[in-house]
């Protein structure tokens, strides 16, 4: 689906009045504020309820534009942003006097990317600046991958949605540090470690902590309504088939090569072969348990390679532990 001229320009309209539009992105949907307004930064925090030291990324329209809003651009941030943009990849870089620091949760640093969807970039281009757009969620949620998603998740909250159709790639982009002296993942997405290196030309690490904070590195994160318990792929079925008979509604999202009419659930998805199709569907197939009232979800980590690294961060963090006011329902 392709946006009209007028919905762009009404869009470019609302981000310049300090209002909010959620933005389809090859990765997710946005929800978009202008990146230089306080005030409008302040309004995605509210919406999501997002904790403010919580940074956010700041969306450009090419990356001639990347020197105007970072304090520099290191060469391997040139290379990477020549090779992936526009695409799922986010450089963080040392923030440039042009961003507040209320969207970079207090941070020296920013986190900036040119993403590859044409309504976005059209809408980019006709605000002429950046656009601060986490995923247009309730914070730690099911990142929404249609416009429907949006609407269904945060209602008035938002005062214009563009509608771009479902997103091609269904994971967050990829976050790259690159301020310090080798580039590191602070968050597994839509570009491959493997691309990474490939351009690069060495080892890229993938740190399991950081002092640079990022979207997406909160324990729980990406979750659906039920709960979501990881186990090895043969005992997805034993486990499902134990929480019925516990009295629980279980989802099952099924690794490939079992058979789904011999899982005793209350709802299966199938997951797919391609970790690109399975990272597509993600969140939807969470969305549809949801919908369909699983009380818990079980799943099985994919192959940690290509986009499977991303599949498998992402169902870590829906898997980890909820704040202690949310009832774990495995207990009840």
């Amino acid at each position: 689906m392709t946006a009209s001229t007028g919905d762009i320009e009404k869009a470019a309209d609302v981000l310049r009045g300090g209002g909010l539009v959620a933005v389809p992105t090859e990765t997710v949907y946005g929800l978009g504020g202008n990146a230089e307004d306080p005030a409008a930064v302040a309004r995605i925090f509210q919406a999501k309820g997002r904790p403010a030291d919580h940074p956010l990324i700041v969306h450009l329209a090419g990356a001639g534009q990347l020197g105007d809003w970072v304090a520099e651009v290191p060469e391997t941030a040139r290379v990477l942003a020549e090779r992936f943009w526009p695409g799922p990849l986010t450089l963080v870089l040392r923030r440039g006097p042009r961003v507040p620091l209320e969207a970079t949760g207090g941070l020296e640093t920013v986190a900036v990317r040119v993403p590859d969807h044409p309504v976005t970039l059209d809408l980019l281009s006709a605000f002429g600046g950046g656009v601060t757009a986490p995923s247009a969620n309730r914070f730690g949620s099911v990142s929404p991958t249609t416009a429907d998603d949006v609407r269904a998740e945060l209602g008035d909250a938002v005062d214009f949605v563009l509608d771009g159709g479902p997103c091609e790639v269904g994971v967050e982009s990829t976050i790259v540090d690159v301020t310090g002296s080798a580039p590191a993942i602070l968050r597994p997405g839509g570009v491959t470690r493997e691309d990474l290196e490939a351009q690069l030309g060495r080892p890229v690490a993938v740190p399991s902590t950081s002092s640079v904070r990022v979207p997406g590195q909160h324990p729980s994160h990406y979750a659906p309504r039920a709960r979501v318990v990881l186990t090895e792929p043969e005992l997805v079925a034993a486990e499902a088939e134990s929480a019925q008979e516990s009295g629980l509604r279980a989802g099952v999202l099924l690794p490939p090569g079992f058979a789904a009419a011999s899982v005793k659930a209350h709802a299966v998805v199938a997951v797919p072969e391609s970790a690109a199709a399975y990272a597509r569907g993600l969140y939807g197939f969470l969305r549809d348990l949801d919908r369909q009232g699983c009380d818990l979800i079980v799943a099985s980590l994919p192959a940690q390679e290509g986009l499977g690294l991303a599949v498998a961060n992402r169902l870590r963090r829906a898997a980890g532990p909820r704040p202690s006011s949310v009832p774990d329902l495995r207990d009840s």
